[in-house]
Order: structure tokens, then sequence, then C-alpha cells
């Protein structure tokens, strides 16, 4: 299958052939010596493709080979900018169109805190950007709509706030605020913000596991993966990750089948509770809402319990998590989640590992994943996990406690939900709440973020043998 037809844009089509180049040099045991080659490798010519220079777009991709081998930049964080990569947005704020008409009412010079509005012999207005304070106040008041903010893409994108424009003009990430959903890194238009990957990681795992191995590999493969790697029956997508060495592919929506039923209870007995579930939304509650932390559920979210299982049961196993989210990285290095879980994979950088082997997902036979029920299986899109708990009281013989759910799509939603419980001006007593548009089938680590995913989701819980959430998890106990 032709590559431009796997992802989005052709910014993931260079990040993910950026991923396979080094997990092909990788398993081939020649990275270390092939390491710096790589950019030249991707862009052999001395014609540049998408910079203004063949020796700018190299130094970029030697950015992104570093992030490809999870070599951490000056930060901490999962999400990165690449500081040389972002020199082409123009600067951000407002500004005057050419739709100015010249008026005579000068209301934007009125509402202007600051005098930075001044006029031309024309009557235009410009806007004296070392007093502009952001306010906003003039394109309020402008009748012809003529000012403007012009925001970049990532700081449109991020609606917590955590991107500003430093003194070089390039943005820069504020780890205080980032909750790592990777929002930026998909709205880029020049890739200038990525995700570090984990890819070298898996593969050294990989290599040490089945067979002869020190111990048995298992994947971990999010509910959100039915809507993915669409030129091929996930029975086939299955088996290729057995081809890659895998030792058993297990559903995160089992985990999620285990979260729904504890929650439940958990939810019972305490009258009020957030959900543990994505990562990036648990991180935005600890830090932009402290007060509300002690209500965030104990429970360990779907990736990690079934790890911990899997762990429990096989005690020399090792487990990769895979799916759509970046804020899973973070998560994985948890203390209470790090002992569970050895690496994470997005769906990007599954589809550049399997072509790093050269396999072809589409022509192998498939291979049956069925262990989870189509009440986990739906916590890949927003109000499955509302779903799945309603479920479990019913099942625990909870019917009575009367549930109130608060289904949050995104995370500007959980910012009104959780405003509104600060305020007591909401009667909800379950939060689900979800940091990606859609849930996780919005996640930055998707190869393509379509239209029908959610039917998609819908029809894998379809499904499921297991037709109740106790059905499911009592087969654990067999």
């Amino acid at each position: 299958m032709s590559d431009t037809r796997l992802f989005d844009t052709k910014v993931q089509l260079l990040k993910y052939k950026v991923l396979r180049e080094v997990a092909r040099q990788a398993w081939n045991g020649t990275l270390t010596e092939n390491l710096l080659a790589i950019p030249k490798m991707i862009v052999p010519g001395k014609v540049p493709t998408m910079r203004c220079c063949v020796y700018k777009e190299r130094a970029i991709l030697a950015e992104r080979v570093r992030l490809a081998t999870g070599r951490r930049g000056v930060h901490e964080n999962v999400i990165e900018v690449i500081d040389i990569a972002c020199d082409e947005c123009p600067a951000a704020g407002y500004e005057v169109t050419d739709s100015c008409r010249g008026c005579l009412a000068h209301r934007c010079e009125d509402v202007c805190p600051r005098g930075a509005i001044s006029f031309d012999h024309d009557h235009t207005a410009h806007i004296d950007k070392s007093k502009c304070v952001e306010c906003g106040q003039c394109a309020k008041v402008c009748p012809f709509s003529a000012i403007v903010n012009r925001k970049r893409p990532c700081q449109n994108a991020c609606r917590i706030k955590a991107i500003s424009i430093n003194g070089d003009n390039a943005a820069e990430i504020d780890a205080s605020k980032c909750i790592s959903c990777g929002a930026c890194v998909y709205q880029c238009p020049f890739g200038a913000i990525s995700d570090r990957a984990f890819i070298l990681d898996v593969i050294d795992i990989l290599k040490n596991s089945g067979g002869n191995g020190k111990y048995r590999t298992y994947a971990i493969v999010a509910p959100s993966i039915s809507t993915q790697f669409t030129y091929a029956k996930l029975g086939q997508v299955i088996t290729g990750l057995r081809e890659l060495g895998f030792h058993a592919v297990t559903e995160a929506a089992l985990g999620a089948d285990m979260v729904a039923e504890r929650e439940s209870a958990e939810l019972a007995e305490k009258g009020f509770l957030i959900s543990s579930c994505c990562p990036a939304f648990v991180e935005y509650v600890e830090k932009a809402f402290p007060e509300f932390r002690d209500n965030v559920s104990g429970t360990l979210s779907p990736m990690a319990t079934i790890a911990k299982y899997i762990r429990d049961n096989d005690p020399e196993s090792k487990t990769v998590f895979i799916g759509p989210c970046t804020a899973k990285k973070a998560e994985a290095q948890l203390d209470g989640v790090k002992p569970y879980v050895d690496a994470v994979l997005t769906f990007e950088e599954l589809q550049a590992l399997f072509d790093s082997r050269d396999i072809d997902v589409a022509s192998l036979g498939e291979s049956v994943l069925d262990n989870a029920s189509g009440f986990g299986r739906m916590f890949a899109r927003c109000g499955g996990l509302s779903d799945a708990v309603s479920q479990g009281l019913k099942e625990q013989g909870l019917g009575d406690f009367m549930l109130r759910p608060a289904s949050c799509d995104g995370i500007e939603e959980c910012k009104k939900v959780l405003m509104l419980k600060s305020k007591r001006l909401t009667d909800a007593n379950f939060i689900e709440g979800m940091a990606c548009t859609g849930g996780c089938i919005g996640g930055a680590g998707c190869l393509t973020h379509g239209q029908k995913d959610r039917m998609r989701v819908d029809r894998y819980g379809q499904e499921a043998t297991s037709r109740t959430i106790l059905e499911a998890t009592s087969k654990l106990l067999q």
C-alpha cells in the first residue's frame, strides 16, 4: 500500500519515514554507525522537498531522529518543540487586516487600555506590538471585523494554554501546564512539535523475548485499533503483531471491563467519582483542579490494570501498550504504573515497526482477538465509560444508585464541567473526562482521524462474544 494513503498529513508521513528507518537500523544492529546518516537517507538529493535548503531540512530531520530514538531534549516532557523547525508561522497576536475601512469612529482606539493603536494618513489602524497586551477589546468593537487574532495552530490546538511564543518567535511548552495530550503535535502544519518515541525499547524487548528468549512479551492493544489500519482486517493486524515477536495480544478493553467493575463499586461507595482512565485528563485535574485530586478514582487505567494482571500471572513477562495516546507514554513513567508497563507505542509507530520488518499486514492470515465485552471496547469513544459504569452498577446489584454522569468530550468540556462542579452548579456524580475530542479515537497517535470512527468502535463492541462485563472478567479466573 502507498505510504501516502496511510496517514492524514504529509507531516505524519515524514515522521513515519524517520521512525521506520530508525527501527530498521535498530533491527539490523547498525543504528549506531548510521545514526547521523539517516537524514541523508530520507532526503538523498540536493534539492529540498519542504524547506528553504536541503541542509536545514536535514538538520531538522536530525532532531526528528533524536526524538525517534527516545533521547530527551532540554525538558523531561514527552512532547517537545523542535526549535529549528518552528520558524515559518507568522508572529501571533492581534492584527489589522485589509478590511479596515479607515472609519471615523475609531472605536478600536477608544477601548484600547494601553494606547497601542494609531492611524496613518488614510486613517487605517495599526497595532504597536510592544504595547499590545492582547486583550482583544479592539477586535470586539470593530464594526468591520477588521482586527483578527492570528493565533498559531499549536496555540489554537492547546486548549489549556500551555503553549506560548518565546523571544526567538518559537513555540514554547509550559511543562507545569502540559498534559501530554498531543493536540499540538497533530495540528502543527510544519511538524515542529512532536512526541518522543520509545520504539527502540520495544525492539530491544522483542529481540530478547520468545523462543529461547528471557521472557514472553504481551502486546496490549487499545480498542481504538478497530478504527485504524483500514487497509487490512483487524485479525491480520493481530497476526502482524505475532510476526513481530509478541507472544500474545491482549485487549486493553479487558482492562476496561475490570475498571468499569471496580469504578462502579467505588462510585456507589463514595457518591462522587472522577474517572482515572484518560491520563491526560487525570493530569489536568491534578494541575488545574487540585481540590478534586481525592475524587479521582483509585483504580488504575485500563492499560495499567490489564498489564498488572499479566505481570501478576506471568512475573517474567514484558508488556507493551499500543494505542492512539501520547499521554500514555507519560503515564507509563509514573511510579504506580512503571512496574507493569514496559513501553508504549502509538499506532503511527506500530505502522513504522511493521514496515521496518517488511511485514505486509494485508497479506497475512487472520488471528482472533476476543477477550473483552462490548462495554470495555466502547471505552474508545466518549460516553463509553459512562455506559460501562452504568452497566457495572446493574451487574453488581447496585442499580438503586442514581448515576448522573457527565461525559466530557475534549479538554474544554472537561474544564467546563470541573468548573461547574467546583462551584456546585452541577449535580453530576461521575465525571468521565476525555482529553481528546471524540475520546481515544481522536488521539494524536492515530494514523487517521476519520469521521466514521465512532461507528466502527460501536460495531467492534457489538462483535464481542462476552455480552456482559462480569462474563468478560470471569474468564480471567478460569
